[in-house]
Formats: C-alpha cells, structure tokens, sequence
C-alpha cells in the first residue's frame, strides 16, 4: 500500500542531483527522536506558509552532510600540516619493528590510535580505500594485552573474543599460537603457557604481570616482556632455519651489544630494531600533537561543511537544508561527534560477522555446560534414590536378623 504513494510523491517532487561522490554510507533511518523534530518542525512551516520536509529528504539530506563532512575531513587531514601521516624512517611496524614496506605488503596506519602494521603482520587482506580502523578502534574499546602491561598497539583477540593479546607477544611467546595466519586472529593456546613463565618478573618494567620471555644466551635468565624490549631497543631477532622454520632469538640489556657485534656473522638474521636511533621524546610529542589536533577536528567538524554545497548537490530550498543542519550538529554532539551513519566497510562487516561468531561459539558453549549439568543433576538424583533404597534394604536386614535372633532364644529357653 505504501509504494503507489511513495511514487506518487517521488513524481511530485523535482529529481535530485548526485554530489558526484561514491556513496560510503549506509542508508539513515530515522528514530523516534529525529520522527518527533521533524513533526515540530513541519509545525513552524506551516505556519509560516513553508513547503513541509518529508521523510525521505530529511533522510537524504543527514546521509548527504555526513559524506560532505567525511570527505572534508579526508581531505584536511591529508592537506593540513600536522595532521597527515609523513613518511618518517622512525616509523616501524608495531608487529615486526621493520620500517619498510613492498608491494603487497604495504604499511597501514589507524586513523584512530595511529599504530602502524604490515599487511601481512596484522592479517589486512587488502588495504582499505579511505579510513581504516584497527581492530580495538574499530570496535571502540581500549583492552590491556593479556601479556604485558602496555595498552593499545597491535592488538588481537583471544577466541573468547573477551581478551586481547599483542600480535608481537603471541609471536614471540613460544606456547602461544594464532588460529588463523592469514587473518593473524584468533590468539590461541594461551592457557599452555605454563605456570613457570607466568611467574617471571620483566627486570625493565619490574612489573609483575603478564608473561615474559628470557635471554638467549645461554647461562643467562634475564626475564622481560616482549613490548618492553621493543621498547628499550634490546636485540631481537628472528632467524630463517634450513628447514623454513623461524627461530626467535632476544637478548637482555647486558648481551644486546655482544650479540649485535656478532650478527654478521649469521646468515638469515633479521633484527628487530634494524638500527634505528631512539627519538622516543620526539616521536611521543608528535603523535600526541597530531591527536590534539585531530580532536579539534572533530570537535569542529560541522565547520566543513557548507550548508549551501548541501543545498546546491540535493536542489533543495536552503532553509530546509540549514534546519536539518543545525539538527544534525546537535544531535552528533549529543552523540560524542560521532556519525550518525555507519560507514561501508568491508572490515567492520567482517568484524561484526567475527563477533557474531564469538556469540555462537560462547553460546554453544553454554548449551554444552548446560547439558553437562543436567546429567550431574540426574546422576546426583540416581545417586540418591540408590542409597535411600540400599538404606531400606540394610533396615529390612537388621529387622530380619532381630527375628531369627528372637527365634534362636526361644529355642534355647525351651
């Protein structure tokens, strides 16, 4: 019933124009709230002889802002001074610490957190056009890793879905595994990783949490965690066998300089750290500017977009246009600045498709439980019933043995 009077109106209203752009958003429902505003609205038009606003453009006109302001800020950050990244021979991958990159296998930073990974470390079938959001920020979390103390980074989740573990501590962890190497996820066999190494202090963080791993010198069990050594710049290697097995090799603070004096003398060695100088301060400072001058960004976001632009694209009444404008600003500032339409992505479908399958799993895991304990309960109740009737049987005996012992002095007394 409601299509010949969608038509209807779509033949009564002049034919909009594209804005030229791909279309990167989903379509916009309106909720209650946006339902009730646009009721009020109307209200104030008919009462000063206005064209009233239907459904159909408000809804087109939030999904026409939100690409303008999407582009907008693409564009600012890959023009303006600051907020870009620059190519910089001290940015390395989080996973494997190597600065470069090849075709295939390119660098990939977050538009978010700005950890940067390989292709291949981080398990990115293919680079994404425009943003891209790691795992932790695409689903708006801030997870500490299971094994070390250090936040954010190159994160992946554990198949419980519910922990978080680096990439780099899962690879070098020898009980540790990944399920899926190509998607570099899930983390598994955490739970083999005895109760030895889960006992060991890091001797550079003196924390005592998570695992560590210890020096490969032999004699020597200095104990540190992966990301502290990364972090300290402490020897890491990574040694390509005959059979195509990688070994890892780490050395603490006191073999580091032995060991890299007698590097060239190994074939097939990869050092974590390629020989990059230690500009911590510098590179803190600029990530932390670059942060504060991305939220400034999105504080401002409706500063890029142009109200008349939208107007123009849409061929509609500007008026219409700065009304929905100043709702739209309204309600993404009530909402965290965050858009009010979902983007099309391939990884956050995929994201949603994983944690859909996490559910299953926890919830066929639950029926299991389940059907484990009803059996318990039924064995508890068997149990019961066995021993109440062999209490019956024992009282029926010593009834029996109390006549025959009557029996017996009755026969002796005569």
């Amino acid at each position: 019933r409601l299509l010949p009077a969608l038509a209807s109106e779509a033949a009564g209203r002049p034919e909009r124009r594209s804005s030229g752009r791909p279309a990167p958003f989903c379509c916009y429902d309106l909720d209650d709230l946006d339902v009730a505003w646009l009721e009020l609205v109307n209200h104030e038009f008919r009462q000063m002889a206005l064209p009233e606003l239907d459904e159909l453009t408000m809804e087109c006109v939030l999904v026409e802002l939100e690409s303008a302001c999407e582009e907008k800020m693409r564009q600012a950050i890959e023009t303006e001074e600051g907020l870009g990244i620059e190519y910089d021979e001290d940015v390395v991958c989080d996973v494997c610490r190597s600065p470069e990159g090849e075709d295939g296998n390119e660098m990939v930073f977050c538009d978010k957190c700005n950890v940067c990974v390989h292709q291949a470390c981080y398990g990115i079938l293919k680079v994404p056009r425009g943003n891209w959001l790691c795992r932790t920020c695409a689903l708006g979390v801030q997870p500490k890793c299971l094994l070390c103390p250090k936040r954010g980074g190159a994160l992946k989740p554990t198949r419980s879905g519910t922990k978080w573990v680096h990439v780099s501590c899962a690879l070098w962890i020898p009980e540790v595994s990944i399920g899926c190497p190509e998607k570099m996820e899930p983390i598994t066999k955490v739970s083999h990783i005895p109760a030895s190494r889960w006992a060991l202090s890091c001797s550079l963080c003196r924390e005592h949490t998570g695992t560590c791993i210890q020096c490969s010198m032999p004699s020597c069990i200095v104990a540190f965690h992966v990301t502290c050594a990364f972090d300290h710049s402490l020897e890491m290697r990574t040694i390509l066998a005959e059979n195509d097995e990688v070994r890892f090799k780490s050395f603490c603070l006191e073999h580091s300089c032995t060991a890299s004096n007698s590097a060239p003398g190994l074939a097939g060695v990869s050092n974590g750290n390629h020989g990059l100088p230690v500009t911590k301060g510098a590179q803190a400072e600029k990530v932390s500017l670059r942060k504060q001058k991305l939220q400034e960004l999105e504080d401002e976001f409706y500063r890029l977009v142009d109200p008349r632009e939208v107007a123009d694209n849409l061929e509609l009444p500007v008026f219409q246009v700065d009304f929905l404008y100043q709702f739209w600003k309204l309600k993404r500032k009530s909402n965290f600045n965050r858009p009010l339409v979902t983007l099309k992505r391939d990884e956050v479908d995929n994201l949603a498709q994983q944690e859909q399958d996490v559910l299953y799993r926890r919830l066929k895991l639950f029926t299991h439980l389940r059907q484990d304990l009803e059996r318990v309960r039924n064995l508890c109740y068997m149990v019961t019933r066995r021993e109440k009737m062999k209490h019956t049987l024992c009282d029926l005996q010593e009834k029996i043995f109390h006549l025959q012992i009557q029996l017996l002095e009755e026969d002796i007394a005569g």
